[in-house]
């Protein structure tokens, strides 16, 4: 039983319901980002900076806060629902475990390859380093980094209300998630009135995080004037920086996706490519999985995957599997702590895997710029990173959205094709 989506925009790789219709403002947002850095540029260190700053910076403050004040009971919702659709979905037979179970290990290894390459990227490529400083809101605290066992210590909370309160978010999502399927097991109407309490808390918060994001024009020229009044053209520089890594691991996706077709499907390269190409441009043009279904059925014809698989994974994936978000979600959050000056020991990068992979269930479907922050907020806090950036970063988040949609598009394909090459050789 998925959350039904909230009267918010059909823009980004997150859409994918039908019943959206209030328009997030992404252009406006990316054009409230260009006039703020523009004029940040322009300030500098001049005398009339002062004054400016002091309004522009409080403004980003609260922004940032609002949407802060969502990540918890917005995820609570969204993973619910999430996880009892998932339960739901496997209980179906075989072929829908089957096909459960490829999902997620490919979402596993891409969320593992981002922890294991993204943090010696940073390294060997730092970002310019006052930049970051900039966009970061100011260097971080440096924080103590646990060892192994005091981050098992932290998968449960004593209370969960008082780790909320702190912010500790990995217990609450463990128990949220242990909730969810705990309410699968419960008689039909006691189930079915605790996922309709949880649906329609999802919905509403959905709702105030349109009318947050209403406001992400203003809140991010506000953030953007202060960057670049501190870092100049280096904050665009940063910016740059940060849109090249977080792509680049998703091209690494889209680059598993052929390697999906051609070693587990046994489909040519060249014969794949050609197949999944009228999909891709779909993805490009219209930035959605959900438009792109009847471009990757017909790439799924051309490869002669059976109609009754195709027509039974394609919706599948379109409906809960995003290849390439949790491991671009995590490339954002080890991004931020990078230029935060926050230290990622093992435990905060296994934190931030575990939630990377739980709350990509819940945040399917849900459009760009809210599935950005409720996804990635609950990783950056989860590792101890300041979230602050994020909303900043959402704003250029157009453009990693479209190798996001290319890459879920070509991997849905993929996926396919190797699952029906498998119940081929069963049958």
């Amino acid at each position: 039983m998925a959350c039904p989506a909230a009267n918010v925009t059909l823009e980004g790789e997150g859409m994918a319901a039908s019943d959206v219709r209030l328009r997030l403002p992404a252009g406006w947002t990316f054009a409230g980002l260009v006039a703020g850095l523009v004029l940040g540029a322009l300030l500098g260190n001049s005398r009339a900076a002062g004054p400016v700053l002091s309004v522009a910076e409080p403004v980003g403050t609260v922004w940032i806060r609002a949407l802060q004040m969502t990540i918890l009971p917005l995820i609570a919702a969204l993973l619910v629902t999430g996880i009892a659709s998932m339960v739901e979905t496997a209980r179906a037979g075989a072929m829908a475990r089957r096909t459960l179970l490829t999902f997620y290990a490919l979402l596993a290894a891409g969320t593992v390859f981002a922890a294991l390459t993204v943090p010696p990227l940073l390294a060997a490529f730092p970002a310019p380093a006052a930049a970051g400083a900039a966009l970061a809101g100011g260097a971080a605290e440096v924080q103590q980094i646990p060892s192994i066992g005091a981050f098992f210590e932290t998968l449960v909370a004593r209370n969960v209300f008082a780790a909320a309160a702190e912010d500790a978010i990995l217990p609450v999502i463990g128990f949220f998630a242990a909730l969810a399927v705990a309410i699968t097991r419960l008689p039909e109407q006691e189930r079915s009135l605790l996922l309709g309490f949880f649906t329609a808390l999802g919905t509403a918060m959905l709702i105030l995080v349109g009318w947050i994001l209403a406001l992400a024009p203003l809140g991010v020229f506000a953030l953007a004037l202060s960057v670049a009044a501190q870092a100049g053209g280096a904050g665009i520089a940063a910016l740059g920086h940060y849109i090249l890594l977080v792509s680049a691991v998703g091209l690494a996706v889209l680059i598993a996706a052929y390697a999906v077709a051609v070693l587990a499907a046994r489909v040519p390269l060249t014969r794949f490519a050609r197949a999944a190409l009228p999909a891709q441009a779909v993805a490009i043009s219209t930035q959605s999985s959900l438009a792109s279904l009847p471009a990757m059925l017909a790439s799924c014809r051309r490869l002669k995957v059976r109609e009754s698989t195709a027509d039974f994974v394609l919706p599948l994936a379109v409906a809960i599997f995003r290849a390439t978000s949790p491991a671009m979600n995590l490339a954002v959050a080890i991004y931020v702590a990078h230029i935060s000056g926050v230290p990622l020991s093992f435990g905060n990068l296994t934190a931030g895997v575990l939630v990377a992979l739980v709350t990509t269930t819940g945040s399917v479907g849900l459009p760009g710029a809210i599935s950005f922050v409720a996804s990635i907020g609950p990783i950056a806090l989860a590792m101890g990173v300041p979230v602050a950036p994020l909303g900043l970063l959402v704003a250029v988040e157009m453009l990693p959205d479209l190798m996001r949609t290319v890459g879920n598009v070509t991997m849905n394909v993929a996926v396919t094709a190797a699952l029906d090459r498998k119940a081929g050789q069963e049958g």
